[in-house]
């Protein structure tokens, strides 16, 4: 009797990816804007501080953004990944 194998990456799964991302993403954004606006952290100084604090506060809210967002992306990959098995 032949064996079936099931395709590892369906739809369900990418929808628990997407689902992981904009998980992630909003993290990111929240953690990312309390650094920036609460002037007791050292970040907040930095940017107030800068030569162009606009540019400064989007960089930075765009890269702890980015990469909490691929944290978690890969984190419910993994987690998918396990429950599948």
């Amino acid at each position: 009797m032949r064996n079936k194998r099931r395709s590892t990456f369906s739809a369900a799964i990418a929808v628990e990816m997407a689902c992981h991302a904009v998980m992630g993403i909003a993290l990111g954004l929240g953690l990312s804007f309390a650094l920036a606006l609460i002037h007791s952290s050292a970040i907040a100084v930095l940017i107030a501080h800068s030569s162009e604090p606009t540019a400064t506060m989007l960089t930075i809210v765009g890269c702890f953004t980015l990469a909490i967002a691929v944290g978690a992306t890969l984190t419910g990959f993994v987690f998918t990944m396990m429950e599948e098995r």
